[in-house]
């Protein structure tokens, strides 16, 4: 009797150990509730159906167009996420930042419309963003090549999930 007690008692603190792993750290970003000003999500619109561009419109006011909704991971807010992209302003053609090679962002990092598009497809998929500014980079703008109050289009490849 002593031993089978001695051998659950020794099987316990085993599984008990095993259980101890290190948690991970808990994630620090909130899941995106904001939703953009009517007058922004209008002017972005009106931008959108002057230049006959195909859209869908999420309920935060951003608009976007999957291009290939991918078949791997959705990201949440949390994620890393590894993209290749280019961004542009609705009133150039040229870009204000692009990287082509690939590079891993912390989602809950960025700025609020890809927090609410990318996790619209899954990894492997590409989609634009049409950013109204107020979930871009508001009336701060970004250094001198992001204006204040500016539209921003965004052609992202999701290329991993982490």
């Amino acid at each position: 009797m002593q031993k089978s007690f001695s051998l659950l008692i020794a099987i316990t603190l085993l599984l008990s150990a095993c259980n101890k792993s290190t948690t991970p750290e808990k994630c620090p970003f909130v899941a995106p509730t904001a939703v953009a000003p009517a007058a922004e999500i209008a002017n972005l619109k009106a931008w959108l159906d002057a230049n006959s561009l195909e859209y869908t419109q999420h309920s935060s006011g951003i608009f976007y167009k999957i291009v290939a909704p991918g078949a791997g991971t959705v990201p949440e807010v949390c994620s890393n996420v590894g993209v290749k992209y280019i961004g542009r302003l609705t009133t150039s053609t040229e870009s204000f930042d692009k990287n082509t090679t690939g590079t891993v962002f912390a989602l809950g990092q960025l700025i609020t419309g890809w927090q609410i598009g990318i996790p619209l497809i899954k990894s492997g998929g590409s989609i634009t963003l049409y950013i109204p500014p107020s979930l871009g980079y508001g009336s701060a703008g970004a250094g001198s090549s992001i204006p204040p109050n500016s539209n921003l289009v965004f052609s992202i490849e999701l290329l991993s999930v982490q």
